[in-house]
């Protein structure tokens, strides 16, 4: 019995050049997937905050319920801390470059920048005041000077700590967003 769908010679569909629905530019995405160290501070974060809910259940049943308020307060926020933690990293769409931050989020639009690239220099590790050696893309502004370039991830960063491959692949999908919408 034949499963044609299960199988590698199938001929391939002339149309697959055309975009698929949800091939949406003009929506955010992050051009790689979150780092293991981000994905995994995060996990934790979410493990303690079900032990924290669960000590809210337990105070709200036998104490008071302004107790029962207040942790349940403190593990609404280590989730709210453990989702912002994982949407940290460069996000690109048609309208420009945004940089998410665990406080703060930073949007250039693409007829701001002069240039995206990759330089050699010294890193911070996992975001700690130790510097390493290491690579990082480097954000150009038409509206600032050479000087005041901001780093938009580094090999040494939660997402790409031991993943200099996926450092590579993903400066060259920002470099490639930027080649495309960055042209006058």
């Amino acid at each position: 019995m034949p499963l044609p769908f299960l199988t590698a010679d199938r001929a391939f569909e002339a149309a697959e050049d055309v975009a698929l629905p949800f091939d949406d530019r003009d929506r955010w995405r992050r051009p790689y997937r979150p780092g293991p160290w981000r994905v995994g501070v995060a996990a934790i974060l979410l493990l303690l905050a079900s032990y924290v809910l669960f000590a809210a259940v337990i105070i709200a049943l036998t104490g008071s319920m302004s107790e029962a308020g207040v942790v349940l307060g403190i593990a609404a926020a280590v989730i709210v801390g453990a989702l912002r933690l994982l949407r940290v990293g460069v996000w690109v769409s048609a309208g420009g470059l945004r940089q998410v931050g665990f406080l703060r989020t930073r949007t250039v639009a693409w007829d701001r920048i002069a240039a995206v690239r990759t330089v050699q220099q010294p890193v911070r590790w996992l975001g700690l005041p130790r510097t390493v050696q290491g690579q990082a893309l480097l954000l150009v502004r038409k509206d600032r000077a050479a000087e005041d370039t901001p780093m938009l991830m580094t090999t040494h960063n939660a997402d790409f700590l031991a993943r200099a491959g996926s450092f590579d692949r993903a400066a060259d999908a920002v470099e490639a967003w930027a080649d495309e919408y960055g042209r006058d």
